[in-house]
């Protein structure tokens, strides 16, 4: 898979997103300061106007001539200026004809969530308004200023802050990008680049590609890079073990087939000392034969594990019950009658089918039912007389079976190794094939087998099969066998 372009990359988001958050902020932080510059010009308006109206203080009959008042009221920007003293006079300067009035706006309670939609609202005004403004003099809150003026002003002095606004924002926003682009590419893009280059080159040339080295970083991009490392290395060391396995698996089943060979031969031979007329010859015999099955035995195993690999499945629809208990029959079938119990018993099995009517599943019944049968016989071989099979539906579609003998247990030796092949035998002569196979069967399914107890009193195995596997349920499913019965009286 080829790496992703340029416009594509980590990077140019990176790059984007920066941007995109950083004018984000901006225009959060423009909502309060459009307000407040707004604010700001009226309060600097409503100054003048406090100063222009103490002028009338200074005359001796307290009257401005017409021509003096123009003058102050345009450099405060005003039609007209009350200002009302805490004793109650009132100051006034107007024009001769001041216009109508359109809007009030009174700051002395004003809210910052009002103060920002005026703002906006202004913005917005198309119209060119006349508008009266009330609030504390900023020169002293005990006076109290009125002053009408046209709106128009401010307006084109705010879109002037807006565009500087615009301005500064954009500029920021590249600024920081860019800062944080080469930053994140340093610390965070290029290691990540590096960790995907080595990752395709290890998929695409598992053995051939060079060790990946990891960089000194402490961070989680230095674990990464470690377990990259590491990860090669165990890749190219089951590659190798793999090729290794795969040429003596040939070797094995070329020695396999010579030694079956060999075997039939003696087994030959054995049947006909079977016909001897010496009484110890005679007595020792069976043993000879049990011990040469028991080697062919072996090297068949042997090979159905060779050659099996990865199981292929024939999935279709199974009644659950029809198959567990053909496994069954085949589990006792295939007991020899020269296989003993560790007691010295010869070795028998009652199976106990607890799957209801009605239950489908869809799976691959060859498969499944060999994997019943592995269990089955070996339970049987340990010294078990009964096996149970019950069922349990999970959420989802999911399936538990449950396979409980009445044996004596697994051996520690066993359990360290359950389902380790060649291993994992409970056995003296046991091949330990068996958990191996069936376990083998199940993840092929999506699932898995695993042990659930092993007691003095038996020992319980639940196979898990995945949501999905059931087609159809029964009308009632069998009960969990319990630690203290697992099996039936």
């Amino acid at each position: 898979m080829p790496l992703p372009s340029v416009t594509r990359s980590l990077s140019a988001k990176l790059l984007v997103l920066t941007v995109l958050f950083v004018l984000l902020a901006e225009v959060l932080i423009y909502t309060p300061s459009i307000a407040r510059y707004r604010l700001t010009y009226l309060e600097e308006r409503l100054a003048a106007a406090h100063l222009a109206a103490l002028s009338v203080e200074a005359t001796p009959d307290m009257m401005v001539a017409m021509e003096l008042q123009n003058e102050l009221l345009a450099h405060v920007g005003a039609h007209a200026v009350e200002l009302i003293r805490p004793d109650s006079r009132v100051y006034m300067l107007s024009r001769s004809m001041p216009p109508t009035v359109d809007a009030v706006f009174d700051l002395r309670a004003t809210m910052a969530p009002r103060l920002a939609a005026d703002a906006f609202m202004a913005l917005a005004q198309r119209r060119d308004r006349v508008i009266r403004v009330i609030g504390p003099s900023p020169k002293d809150p005990a006076f109290q200023v009125e002053m009408v003026i046209d709106e128009r002003p401010m307006i084109r002095a705010m879109v002037d802050f807006s565009g500087r606004i615009l301005a500064l924002s954009v500029a920021i926003s590249l600024i920081a990008a860019v800062l944080v682009f080469v930053s994140l590419t340093r610390l965070l893009v290029r290691p990540m680049r590096r960790l995907t280059e080595g990752l395709v080159a290890i998929r695409r040339d598992p053995d051939g590609t060079p060790p990946f080295q990891p960089s000194a970083r402490t961070d989680e991009i230095g674990v990464a890079e470690r377990e990259l490392a590491d990860m090669q290395a165990t890749i190219r060391s089951a590659l190798r073990q793999r090729e290794r396995l795969a040429a003596l698996g040939t070797a094995v089943a070329k020695i396999n087939h010579d030694l079956r060979a060999i075997l039939s031969t003696a087994a030959l031979l054995s049947e006909r000392l079977a016909e001897s007329a010496d009484p110890e010859v005679r007595r020792v015999t069976p043993r000879l034969m049990a011990s040469i099955d028991r080697a062919v035995e072996l090297c068949g195993q042997t090979m159905t594990y060779t050659r099996d690999g990865l199981l292929p499945l024939a999935r279709a629809d199974v009644p659950l019950r029809p198959l567990v208990e053909e496994a069954g029959a085949a589990a006792l079938a295939a007991l020899r009658p020269d296989v003993v119990r560790p007691d010295g018993e010869r070795a028998e099995l009652r199976w106990d089918n607890r799957v209801p009517e009605g239950l489908t599943v869809r799976a691959d019944a060859a498969q499944l039912s060999r994997a019943l049968v592995n269990l089955g016989r070996n339970a049987a071989q340990a010294g078990a007389g009964a096996v149970a099979v019950t069922a349990e539906t999970r959420p989802g579609g999911g399936l538990l079976l449950l396979v409980a003998d009445d044996g004596p247990g697994l051996p520690p030796r066993a359990r360290d190794n359950l389902f380790q092949p060649f291993a994992g035998s409970a056995r003296a002569g046991g091949v330990g094939l068996g958990l191996a196979i069936a376990r083998e069967v199940l993840r092929a399914h999506g699932g898995d087998l695993r042990l659930v107890e092993s007691t003095a009193a038996g020992t319980v195995f639940a196979l898990e099969l995945p949501p999905g596997i059931v087609v159809e349920r029964a009308a009632r499913l069998g009960e969990m066998p319990t630690s203290e019965s697992p099996i039936p009286d």
